[in-house]
């Protein structure tokens, strides 16, 4: 593994991980501030999920693009494989390993923070609703982010990507997971951002279909978009 890679793994590891303490973390705190109101904590987690992913895409990004993300390093692949840009298969896989191991790693630490120990959670969150929802989710996050990059974009992606998971959490019925290393984090925290380990699989799966339809959006919008593969979050270096 050469030390460039090695670098990126990391700050995959680190980013997908605090992005996940976020989630969890704020949502723990909003059951204990708003206990009685849960509109006032969906707004409370969403705002600080809104602020940390911006902040996280800004501090880890030049060093691997701030994936994050499963489902946007399949994309990255996917999209700039013919121009043999963005992340080969094999990074693509150690991609997530790291995310994952991230998402569960800051699902732990919100937990020790918030002392609220850690068991599996219990929320079931499959609906009908809530996997169309996934779909829209995913598909929305993918199309987003290469049509920033294809039109040199990049320098706003933080804000922008941010801003759409935040709208994402209110105008979707699942509150947009649209992430498979977060779903399974969020498996790992008994709390208001928890979700079962029962319905984690369903919602992996509608995000793997969204990722077909964002890729597919993307390219009836955007053809080339994979010659950019390389700056997907935002440009870094390799």
């Amino acid at each position: 593994m050469t030390d460039s890679l090695a670098r990126r793994l990391l700050a995959e590891f680190l980013g997908t991980g605090l992005l996940v303490a976020v989630v969890v973390g704020s949502g723990i705190a909003a059951q204990q501030l708003s206990p009685d109101d849960i509109g006032v904590q969906l707004l409370e987690n969403s705002t600080a999920t809104v602020f940390g992913l911006t902040v996280l895409i800004l501090w880890f990004g030049p060093v691997s693009g701030a994936h994050f993300n499963p489902v946007v390093s399949l994309a990255d692949w996917f999209l700039g494989r013919r121009t043999r840009t963005g992340l080969s298969l094999t990074d693509v896989g150690l991609y997530s390993v790291a995310q994952i191991l991230g998402g569960v790693c800051g699902a732990l630490l919100a937990n020790v923070m918030f002392e609220v120990g850690t068991n599996p959670s219990t929320k079931d969150r499959v609906t009908g609703g809530h996997l169309v929802g996934e779909i829209v989710a995913t598909a929305g996050l993918v199309a987003l982010i290469f049509a920033l990059v294809r039109t040199e974009r990049g320098a706003i992606a933080a804000p922008t990507v941010g801003a759409y998971i935040g709208a994402a959490y209110w105008f979707t019925s699942s509150t947009s997971f649209a992430n498979p290393a977060v779903t399974i984090g969020r498996m790992f925290s008994d709390t208001f951002a928890g979700i079962a380990p029962t319905s984690a699989p369903a919602f992996i799966g509608m995000q793997l279909v969204g990722l077909i339809v964002g890729i597919g959006l993307t390219l009836a919008l955007y053809p080339d978009a994979g010659t950019r593969a390389d700056d997907v979050v935002v440009p870094h270096t390799h």
